[in-house]
């Protein structure tokens, strides 16, 4: 029902604002923005951060999922175009609907950072290994609660776990529970630049969501670009669209499992290689030069140049 009074009052909206072209951000945003491309005849280009009816939260309700796939079967082989998030995505848009779809990543600008970051600055102890899993959507099922788990098993780390998610209540009582405390701190969403100096002075970053549905199967994750562009070697899931970047760009190295004995073997062996970690980070600096926003907008640009002549 929320969606539902969403799409009216956007078509509403809408309809008493008038564009020179429209931008539908994700499939609960289409509908009301297709129909008024086909009242007033505006340019719309649509732009799928997801693979939407494939979400957790959508695969196991078959009405609702019946619903999405209603709009998104009668709507997309009438577009023009539409973007997304990756090439994995872009192909099976392109196979499902023929529709011509372009990959848009999602990747940062290059920053040059004057300020000296270290961890003295942030108050941290130089004697551990700092690893870090960041992100927004820190939910159930992307590996947060085997890797709070493993850390039974590892000895002189201190895992950072930055930012918000419907998991991080459940996994402050099994820190609790396990006793690794004072193995891990917990700190809530900050600002790009805040998270960017804890980014930068980690041993490892972290993205191990787990292959549960196909959204997470071909997911790219933003924080495996911030980590490459703070220099930070990476352990990653075995997921399609990561094992590329992982492989492509020899920025690190990807997990066995995530049963946590296994998972903490994965990361000790990493930390105890300090020659690969020196070639990742060296690998890293390298890859931001490709993959940052000032190339990645070069596919974006002539998308809305085309409309707005």
């Amino acid at each position: 029902m929320f969606y539902a009074e969403f799409n009216f009052r956007l078509f509403l909206y809408l309809i008493f604002h008038p564009a020179d072209l429209l931008l539908a951000n994700d499939l609960d945003t289409l509908l009301p923005n297709y129909l008024i491309h086909v009242l007033r005849k505006t340019p719309l280009v649509y732009d799928s951060h997801e693979f939407f009816t494939e979400t957790p939260e959508v695969i196991h309700r078959p009405l609702v999922r019946g619903v999405w796939l209603t709009i998104e079967r009668n709507i997309l082989p009438h577009l023009e175009m539409m973007i997304t998030v990756n090439q994995s995505l872009a192909e099976i848009f392109h196979h499902k609907y023929r529709i011509h779809a372009v990959a848009v990543r999602n990747v940062p600008v290059i920053r040059h950072v004057d300020e000296k970051i270290d961890r003295a600055s942030l108050g941290l102890s130089a004697e551990k290994d700092i690893l870090i899993l960041q992100g927004s959507g820190i939910n159930i099922h992307r590996g947060a609660e085997e890797l709070v788990a493993s850390l039974k098993f590892l000895d002189n780390v201190l895992l950072f776990i930055v930012g918000g998610g419907d998991v991080i209540p459940q996994l402050k009582i099994m820190a609790k529970n396990l006793r690794v405390e004072d193995k891990i701190e917990f700190f809530n969403r900050m600002p790009a630049e805040e998270l960017r100096k804890f980014t930068m002075v980690a041993d490892i970053g972290l993205s191990i969501d787990k292959d549960i549905c196909p959204n997470y199967h071909f997911s790219l994750p933003n924080k495996l670009f911030d980590y490459i562009h703070a220099s930070l070697p990476i352990l990653a899931s075995p997921l399609p669209e990561i094992r590329k970047i992982i492989e492509h760009y020899q920025v690190g190295r990807i997990i066995h499992s995530h049963q946590p004995e296994i998972l903490a073997h994965d990361i000790q062996d990493m930390l105890n290689d300090k020659d690969a970690l020196a070639f990742y980070r060296h690998n890293c600096l390298k890859a931001k030069e490709e993959l940052n926003w000032e190339k990645e907008k070069q596919i974006l640009i002539p998308i809305y140049a085309k409309y707005l002549q």
